[in-house]
């Protein structure tokens, strides 16, 4: 087979120019700005800067709230990624042994994809509205008064819920996927051996699913950590209070409603460093552990 290359230099490096461009301006800069910025106290109305060293940081590890959010942000993490990552491996199992209307059957599960996190945010205060809210009525009747935005728990179980909700189908699909690149003949020597389907998909199936869901970890990891910021700051109404808040929508309430530059600095370099330990993680221990066939 005849392979591409290039003679020179500079075409390949003019062909990156506008990627690298863009990088540049929304990764490198930024990020380069809030490192600088997590060693200052900066004037809310940007008249100078003094320079404090790790005072921002000190603060920040001996602040009881941020503490706080850090342990509800693992928490909904956890949570967040357990269920959706389980249901949507139920369902795609499931949407696999579908013969008739299969299409139909997947189309309608895979639809809620479109649903921006900010739209699912709105849709999970209409559901948890406590006027008329379909869940809230349900829950009333078992004499439970749900109570969103004013509640810690309740706001919360909100936030799971809908954060869970929006992110099945990603996983589904992958899930899914999966399940139709193993060959027949394996399925049908695993029936052979075995005929409990709950031991054949642990044995067989599962292990062959490996690379898939370790790919689904992660990015169900970082979906909760910090694409779900439109979400939580629909379902809060703009008004975080004492409601529950992940480290990213915090880093967003302490710099641009508290105006405190540099300490919003701090909390994003210390996002930083967790999405480079969560990199280093998957590349240099899970990676070994699976085994792509």
């Amino acid at each position: 087979m005849k392979r591409a290359g290039f003679n020179q230099l500079g075409l390949p490096v003019l062909l990156l120019l506008p990627q690298l461009l863009v990088i540049a301006a929304f990764f490198y800069w930024p990020a380069t700005y809030a490192f600088r910025s997590s060693f200052y106290l900066e004037d809310p109305f940007g008249f100078g800067s003094t320079f404090v060293g790790m005072a921002n940081y000190t603060d920040l590890l001996a602040s009881a709230q941020y503490m706080k959010v850090a342990g509800f942000t693992l928490g909904f993490t956890f949570l967040v990624t357990l269920l959706s990552l389980s249901i949507a491996l139920l369902l795609a199992v499931k949407a696999d042994k579908v013969i008739r209307g299969a299409r139909t059957y997947r189309t309608l599960l895979m639809w809620v994809y479109a649903v921006a996190p900010p739209v699912a945010g709105f849709l999970g205060v209409m559901v948890f509205y406590q006027g008329n809210g379909p869940m809230t009525e349900f829950l009333a009747l078992f004499g439970y008064e749900f109570r969103l935005g004013v509640n810690y728990y309740d706001t919360a179980a909100a936030m799971i819920i809908v954060a869970t909700w929006n992110h099945i189908p990603v996983n589904f699909i992958f899930f899914l996927s999966g399940l139709q690149s193993i060959p027949q003949s394996v399925k049908e020597a695993a029936m052979i051996d075995n005929r409990s389907g709950a031991r054949r998909f642990w044995d067989i199936t599962f292990p062959l699913l490996a690379p898939t869901a370790f790919f689904l970890l992660v990015i169900n990891i970082t979906y909760a950590l910090f694409d779900t910021f439109g979400l939580i700051d629909t379902l809060v109404k703009g008004e975080p209070g004492n409601n529950p808040m992940t480290l990213v929508y915090k880093v967003y309430v302490d710099g641009f409603r508290g105006n405190d530059l540099g300490g919003s600095s701090a909390q994003s370099v210390v996002l930083m460093v967790l999405v480079l330990l969560l990199t280093v993680f998957q590349f240099r221990v899970m990676d070994r552990r699976i085994h792509y066939t």
